[in-house]
């Protein structure tokens, strides 16, 4: 009887596995882990680019109308236009890093300098609102006099210039945090201008000056929700949370449901960076089962039902303790199964009917 062995660590890295997609472009089913957006990173940076050329140019222009109408509404809108523009530089920056080839010892290269971008966007989005907040509400108190008529005709000039920049945005990779973090950024002084354009119809046609603070605090309360959101979702791709919308227990569930499996554990599903989810499992199969077909069964399922292209399986016999028994024949239900890895992380799934 030949004696044949078994590689059954496999790694189905976007086309390091049988089975598995190209790693070149994250499988055929598009970047990012298999979902398509159809626009060039050059494209982005172009869009991206221009965007930042209309804020820029409004963003000088509105200080000095601000000062001069003693607006906060205007002088709130420039500050968020300061971020606005801050935003577009990192985020054009987290591009260029990102599209880095991995190499020494960032063996994926520098994809988190996305979600960095985004988490600072956000962070930036947190701390303004504070400040315009405490300001808003001291004016509400105290309110000055605002010239009314500049910040009407300055707020529907703002409109036009972040329609035009907030199109530019939606051009880009929006599925991208990192991306997405500056279109939060633009999105939110576009509905800064609409309130404060609001602000200046009211203090010219009533007189009441207190329109500018309450238009702040509309712009406050809308920053407060992107700048949570940003936050939040790359503070889950930093903790290496499963990525929104896929649940662990059911891709185990799924998984050890395969023919031949045994058992799961030390499942681990986290995200490279938005848009490319990883995972990693230990897969006991049943004596006598085809490992290789059992893993490339596995990694099919995982890049159909939940575009998992980038999967690390390894896969071993039920019985098989150590590299110089191949396979050890032992029956279904025996201790084995609950002493093959005695350090798992995360829960044991097994076929049949079981409690997560």
């Amino acid at each position: 009887m030949a004696v044949h062995e078994h590689s059954h660590d496999a790694h189905g890295h976007d086309g390091h596995g049988v089975g598995s997609e190209p790693h070149g472009d994250h499988g055929g089913a598009g970047g990012h882990g298999g979902h398509s957006h159809g626009v060039a990173a050059d494209a982005d940076r172009r869009w991206l680019l221009a965007a930042l050329t209309l804020i820029v140019v409004f963003m000088a222009g509105e200080v000095v109308v601000g000062f001069a109408a003693r607006s906060l509404a205007l002088i709130s809108d420039a500050a968020h236009m300061l971020t606005d523009a801050a935003s577009i530089v990192l985020a054009l920056v987290a591009m260029r890093l990102a599209a880095r080839p991995a190499r020494g010892g960032y063996t994926y290269g520098l994809k988190r300098a996305e979600i960095l971008s985004a988490q600072a966007n956000g962070v930036t989005l947190l701390v303004l609102s504070a400040w315009l907040g405490y300001e808003a509400v001291r004016r509400l108190i105290d309110p000055p006099e605002v010239t009314g008529s500049l910040v009407l005709v300055t707020a529907l000039v703002g409109i036009v210039v972040n329609i035009g920049a907030t199109w530019c945005m939606s051009r880009a990779n929006r599925t991208s945090l990192n991306v997405e973090g500056a279109f939060q950024h633009v999105l939110t002084d576009l509905y800064a201008f609409v309130a404060t354009a609001v602000a200046g119809v009211v203090m010219l046609t009533t007189g009441f000056v207190q329109a500018d603070a309450i238009a702040s605090l509309v712009v406050v309360a809308l920053m407060l929700r992107a700048g949570i959101g940003l936050v939040r979702d790359s503070g889950r791709i930093f903790l290496e949370a499963a990525p929104a919308g896929i649940d662990p227990d059911e891709v185990a569930d799924r998984m050890v449901a395969a023919d031949l499996v045994v058992e799961i554990h030390d499942l681990h599903i986290w995200e490279i960076t938005s848009g490319q989810p990883a995972l990693s499992a230990h897969i006991l199969v049943a004596p006598g089962g085809d490992c290789h077909a059992v893993r490339r069964g596995l990694q099919r399922q995982l890049r159909e039902t939940y575009r998992i292209t980038h999967a690390t399986l390894q896969v071993d016999h039920l019985g098989e303790d150590d590299d110089q028994q191949l396979l050890q024949i032992t029956p279904a239900g025996t201790a084995v199964l609950d002493d093959h890895c005695g350090d798992t992380h995360g829960p044991v799934h097994r076929s049949g009917p079981h409690q997560h």
